[in-house]
């Protein structure tokens, strides 16, 4: 058992599994408050629709491990367009014990893009051929 392809199955499922709860709250709840935010900055509101491509989709294919570098970058660009949507006031702030106030959508996004780099290694469904695993 290799360690790096150990790393690598720990990494992309835990990203995934916490990314897809996001998703099931927005399957639950709906996108409704994605939508507001979107019209409020000029921008069409269907494309709220994405939202289930990066928080549903993608998370799904890292734990699977098939596509993954794909579902690792689209989570990514996912989390970007959070973190400027959603929390662009909050790029430089931090709370009363000095911890960045974006730490987990900072980890989100890096974890994500790491997955997209790296791939799903040897305990994947799609293992570690193709240049998307």
């Amino acid at each position: 058992m290799s360690r790096d392809d150990l790393g690598k199955l720990l990494l992309r499922v835990t990203v995934g599994v916490l990314i897809l709860l996001h998703g099931i709250a927005k399957i639950r709840y709906g996108i409704g408050g994605i939508e507001r935010m979107l019209i409020a900055n000029n921008m069409p509101g269907f494309l709220a629709w994405g939202v289930y491509i990066g928080e549903v989709i993608a998370p799904v294919l890292m734990i699977l491990g098939f596509y993954a570098r794909a579902g690792g970058l689209i989570v990514a660009m996912n989390m970007v367009i959070a973190l400027l949507l959603a929390h662009s006031n909050q790029i430089s702030s931090f709370n009363a014990q000095g911890i960045w106030a974006l730490e987990l959508q900072g980890m989100f996004l890096i974890g994500a893009l790491t997955v997209g780099l790296i791939g799903a290694g040897r305990y994947s469904l799609g293992g570690d051929s193709g240049p998307w695993n």
